[in-house]
């Protein structure tokens, strides 16, 4: 394969926007980065369950303590959660629902629920996905996904998931129902993952999706026959090596390595970057700008949790590592 320039900063992002993950939990309302376009513009976390929402889901929808843990029960939360992939709606249906469970579902209040909102000119869908409406008859958007997340439970998915033998057969287990393209379902299948239902290595499996191709597109002039997934699983596995070559201090997540979701979500971020870092590198979507403004965050971030399978040793309180993040990971790019 033959790099280009944006190759290195690749890898140079990695580093810088983990690092910046580590400052904010030490310092969380100290400035973060020195890099100009870190500091101008909104991006993901290196890792993706570092992000907020996922942080949530794993926190707040998946583990919380008062959560039934039952399969059916977590992956109706889950999917209920992820198909509007909005903290505040959640938070909305439970206000005016209570604590949302399979068990005591009234379908049509979560759709009254919801159109309430709607009515009140609220934003029920996050913008990070796009969301097309699956065909079941219904006028509202809102109305199809929940008649789309009956039939799954109606069709035992979750108790199907259970069984499934690999992350893959999860997905596409997902992709069959309408509406749900195949990054979604990779999406899905990832964070039913991060739950107790399931526990499979984010390792196995990867889809590449549109953001992570323009990023590729940018990073190479020539992939030598490899597909979008090869191409990733070829990123994760030359971390070591290309951090080193770089001279980056990159330890992981709690000592984590990057597994390919996390790849493939820093291609998404780097076609971002690049077009204001390597604007004459144009990439596949052709994009110029950047619309998501970067604005400081007014309340501390709560400290992460992740699946404890995983096995990572979170530091309490997180200013235990302040001093290994005092300073940028490397020089301004600019």
């Amino acid at each position: 394969m033959t790099p280009t320039i944006v190759f290195d900063t690749y890898w140079r992002f990695a580093a810088e926007r983990l690092a910046m993950f580590y400052r904010r939990l030490a310092e969380p309302f100290e400035p973060c980065t020195t890099d100009p376009v870190l500091r101008s513009y909104r991006f993901t976390n290196t890792y993706r369950a570092t992000d907020r929402v996922s942080q949530y889901l794993i926190a707040q929808v998946q583990t919380r303590p008062d959560r039934p843990q039952a399969p059916r029960e977590v992956f109706f939360r889950t999917m209920l959660f992820k198909i509007f992939n909005r903290i505040e709606t959640w938070e909305a249906l439970e206000r005016r629902l209570g604590p949302i469970t399979w068990a005591h579902l009234d379908p049509e209040a979560l759709d009254r629920g919801l159109e309430e909102l709607r009515r009140r000119g609220q934003s029920i869908y996050s913008a990070a996905y796009i969301m097309p409406s699956p065909a079941y008859g219904h006028s509202r958007k809102h109305s199809n996904h929940i008649a789309l997340l009956l039939q799954m439970m109606e069709d035992r998915v979750p108790e199907q998931a259970c069984q499934a033998p690999s992350l893959q057969a999860v997905y596409e287990l997902i992709l069959k129902y309408p509406g749900i393209g195949k990054f979604l379902a990779f999406q899905y299948s990832i964070d039913l993952n991060y739950a107790s239902m399931l526990d499979f290595s984010e390792a196995d499996f990867v889809v590449a999706g549109p953001g992570a191709l323009d990023g590729i597109s940018k990073c190479f002039t020539d992939t030598a026959g490899k597909t979008p997934e090869q191409i990733i699983f070829w990123m994760a596995e030359q971390q070591d090596a290309q951090f080193k070559r770089l001279g980056l201090r990159f330890s992981g997540l709690y000592g984590r390595p990057l597994q390919p979701i996390d790849c493939q979500n820093v291609f998404c971020e780097i076609s971002k970057y690049a077009r204001v870092a390597h604007p004459e590198i144009g990439g596949v979507a052709n994009r110029t700008r950047i619309k998501q403004i970067y604005r400081q965050h007014l309340l501390p971030p709560p400290t992460p949790q992740f699946p404890a399978r995983w096995e990572l040793h979170v530091p309490y309180p997180p200013t235990a590592r302040k001093s290994a993040f005092s300073a940028p990971v490397q020089p301004s790019l600019f």
